[in-house]
Formats: C-alpha cells, structure tokens, sequence
C-alpha cells in the first residue's frame, strides 16, 4: 500500500531538484548574459524545466534572482572552505593570495557581480543583496585572517586584510574586461612581500602564514 508519506519523499526531493537546476541555470546565464539578459523563459530552458514547473517555483524573474542569490551565497562560501581546505602546506601568504585571486576572477565572483550592479537601482533585489554580500565579506575577512594568521589586535593589522581583499576584488572586477592574469600575478607577488613585511614587523607578534592564528612574542 502506497502511503502519502511514501509518495511525499520523492516529490519533495525532486521538487528541491528542480529548484536547484533552476537556481544553477540562473547563476550560469548571469555569467554568460548578465542580469539583463538573463530571462525567466532562458532559465527554465536552460534547466530542463517547464515554464509552468518554473513559475510554480519562482513567479516573477526578482522571486529567482532574490533565490539565486542565497544560493550564490551559499555556493562561494562552500567554495572558499574547500580552497582554504585545499591549500598546500608551505605554500605561505603568496598561496593564501593565489586562492582569493582566483575567488575573485571565479564565475560565482562574475554572477555576483553582475547582482551587485542591478541592485544599484533596484531596491528589492538591494534589499536581498546587501545582506548576503555583508555576510560572504564577513566570512572571506575571517578565513583571510586564519590563512595569513593575522593578528587583529595589533594597530594597522585589520586594516591590511581589508587592503587585501580590496586589491584581490579590484582585480578580480578589471578581469572581467580584459584577461588580466600576467599583470595580476606580479602584483599578487608584490603584495605577497608587502603582506609579509608588514606582519613580520607588527609590534609584539610572530607572524607565521602557516598557523591559523598570530602568536604574541614575550
């Protein structure tokens, strides 16, 4: 006997299927349209959903896009962790700045991109944006901090980890014009050095790229 708890499961479970093809078709078509050129109708197309299976999901295109961007949300931070998780032993602040770099020249980067420069002028996309972005610049800030083992207490300190990730996001944006990757390594290795000197001359600290954490000289 087929029970409704029985038949519940799978349609659930494909109902959150379809959401997430209709939410990874809208990341795509961002990247490769923008937010103007990314439509409800080219969404469901490019998911393999029906028109109808879409606007049951997702009535309006701000419904998907306010959606998508939780989901972006959600993607760039799993994508973070596993870099950071990734990250060769050894490999020192100039690794640490090769995996924000490519962060920020990321598809993700380029979809969200694209949100942030529609929501300039639309104020119920802003209302969903805004928020989220405070959180991922939040989350990228404190796994910088354990990556390079910066120590906030020390004057000057926080404000070169924002420095930092200011420079990988500007980067990260004059990519989107042009391929800017021989230009942004050299001024990744310089940075590198810059970062080092810096935390290495910080009063009252070791610096150590390799621990998650500065340690306080005695």
């Amino acid at each position: 006997m087929v029970t409704a708890a029985t038949t519940r499961v799978p349609q659930e479970e494909r109902s959150r299927a379809m959401r997430a093809r209709l939410l990874e078709a809208t990341v795509e078509l961002l990247v490769e349209r923008g937010f103007a050129g990314t439509s409800t109708t080219l969404v469901s197309e490019r998911a393999g959903v029906s028109r109808g299976a879409q606007l049951h999901h997702f009535p309006t295109k701000n419904d998907l896009v306010v959606a998508a961007v939780e989901h972006l949300t959600a993607v760039r931070g799993a994508e973070l962790e596993a870099a950071a998780a990734a990250l060769p032993s050894g490999g020192g602040t100039r690794a640490v700045l090769t995996l924000l770099g490519d962060h920020f020249t990321s598809p993700v980067f380029t979809a969200a991109l694209e949100l942030w420069v529609a929501a300039r002028t639309d104020p119920a996309l802003m209302e969903a944006v805004a928020p989220l972005e405070q959180k991922v610049g939040r989350e990228v800030h404190r796994l910088t901090v354990e990556l390079l083992g910066a120590d906030e207490s020390v004057p000057g300190v926080r404000e070169l980890v924002q420095a930092t990730l200011d420079l990988v996001r500007g980067l990260g944006l004059a990519n989107t014009i042009s391929d800017d990757r021989r230009r942004r390594e050299r001024i990744l290795d310089r940075w590198a050095q810059t970062i080092d000197q810096a935390l290495g001359a910080a009063p009252g600290t070791t610096h150590d790229p390799n621990h998650a954490t500065s340690r306080k000289t005695t």
